[in-house]
């Protein structure tokens, strides 16, 4: 038997009906309405010219009662379809408890995000038929979409210095316990951890370097450290390196077996019996590996979502390599293009409440000044980078946590340099480091060696 039950949208009429006569008992709750409504969260299109009035008179200094807003109505020529003065009277003289306003204003948000999430759904459903619009448009446009939905479901108010207190309280008590200066994810490099107080949730950290000085490499020996030190799992997006290669990498640093040998097979005994063992040992590591092309931002954040939506999913870091390999066919220019990108990892990472870690590209401008520097003088050495050598940098030092640079004066030599050049949690600092290129690894110099 058909249903013929007509189905209303989310409405919460009374609750409209009650904030107007909140307002008309005191108007300066009209300043709280303003503040967390619009006119469009009004179901009810009364309600609505009402309240649009009230805005108005009140932007205007002048007072809110009925007779202020029957007038302005009637000038407006809005007067009958506002319900007319006996509507408008009768609201005005109903004796509501202004001190609830906000418990009215909740159910009117909610009434009005559930309207328009349902619009935007059947908006979508739509664009699903429309052959015209591609699978990955159409993916995106449901991501963007949902994510402006998502931020609409709450407002939250101020939280008094007291509350906020006893939170920190709380941590610093917890971190006393613990006994060590790490509050964050452990990196497997004491001096880094010492500067950082290791990666923390929601950090977007900058890797950056030129070319050949090792960024592929820093990153899995972290992601190594992160999955086996903290017990987590690591996803990692590389955008210019097969996952294969990726791997071989990795097997180098852990089985200090030259990555030359690995890749063409000429192993001694002992190399394969190393390369076997780091092998099943690399199976047991929490690291998971997308090198597919034409990533979006989109993409990484949907990926990521759906892994840490898994069943016994630990989450814990997210590395992308790198940030100006992500595609955005929207923007207009590089600059653009960069900025939407650090912003969505950094929104991304609060999201998932992880750090992200995004390897990036210098500006060709220090390679240039390197190469005249060095036709001038042969014993010049590479000048160290600073903040403004990020390639498009301004949003990358902007939306960045932590930035790190890795320095090699020539790179030709072991010795290296980790600077730590922006650092929102703690101190900048340099760390010397020793980089073993036929292993791909790195390790921090001990006294002794420095």
């Amino acid at each position: 038997m058909a249903n013929n039950k007509e189905v209303k949208l989310p409405q919460e009429i009374e609750a409209e009906i009650a904030i107007l006569g909140s307002i008309f008992i005191d108007p300066r709750k009209i300043v709280v309405a303003m503040d967390l409504l619009d006119e469009d969260d009004f179901f009810d299109n009364r309600n609505k010219l009402i309240f649009k009035t009230m805005v108005s008179l009140s932007k205007e200094g002048k007072a809110i009662d009925g007779t202020t807003v029957i007038g302005r109505l009637n000038s407006n020529g809005e007067l009958e379809i506002s319900g007319g003065a006996d509507y408008i009277s009768s609201i005005a003289m109903y004796e509501y408890t202004s001190s609830h306003i906000e418990t009215y204003i909740g159910l009117v948000s909610q009434a009005s995000i559930r309207r328009k999430s349902i619009a935007t759904l059947q908006k979508l459903v739509e664009q699903g038929f429309n052959p015209d619009v591609s699978t990955d448009n159409y993916i995106d446009n449901v991501e963007s979409e949902v994510f402006e939905i998502s931020k609409k479901k709450s407002v939250t108010g101020f939280e008094t210095i007291g509350t906020v207190s006893e939170r920190v309280f709380k941590n610093t008590e917890s971190q006393s316990k613990r006994g060590n200066d790490v509050i964050g994810l452990d990196t497997g490099f004491e001096k880094l951890n010492k500067i950082t107080q290791g990666f923390q949730p929601g950090q977007l950290i900058v890797l950056a370097a030129r070319p050949g000085a090792g960024k592929s490499a820093m990153s899995l020996n972290l992601a190594f450290n992160i999955a086996t030190r903290n017990n987590l799992d690591v996803a990692i997006f590389s955008l210019e390196m097969p996952s294969d290669q990726l791997v071989e990498r990795l097997i180098a640093s852990d089985a200090s077996i030259a990555l030359g040998s690995i890749k063409n097979g000429n192993l001694d005994k002992a190399a394969w019996l190393r390369f076997n063992t780091s092998i099943r040992k690399l199976s047991n590591v929490g690291l998971f590996f997308d090198d597919s092309p034409n990533t979006t931002i989109s993409s990484i954040r949907a990926k990521c979502r759906n892994k840490k939506a898994e069943k016994g999913s630990k989450l814990g870091m997210v590395i992308i390599d790198y940030l100006q390999l992500i595609e955005d066919s929207s923007s207009k220019n590089t600059v653009e293009r960069v900025t939407k990108i650090t912003r969505g990892l950094k929104l991304m990472a609060r999201e998932l409440e992880v750090p992200v870690i995004a390897l990036s590209q210098l500006s060709r401008d220090i390679e240039k000044q390197n190469a005249a520097s060095k036709a001038q003088d042969v014993t010049k050495q590479a000048r160290e980078p600073v903040l403004s050598d990020l390639r498009d940098s301004g949003s990358i030092e902007q939306d960045a946590d932590i930035v790190m640079f890795i320095h090699r004066k020539d790179l030709r030599s072991p010795d290296t340099k980790l600077i730590v050049a922006k650092n929102r949690s703690g101190s900048n600092g340099d760390i010397p480091m020793l980089f073993t290129g036929e292993h791909q690894r790195f390790k921090e110099k001990t006294n002794e060696e420095e």
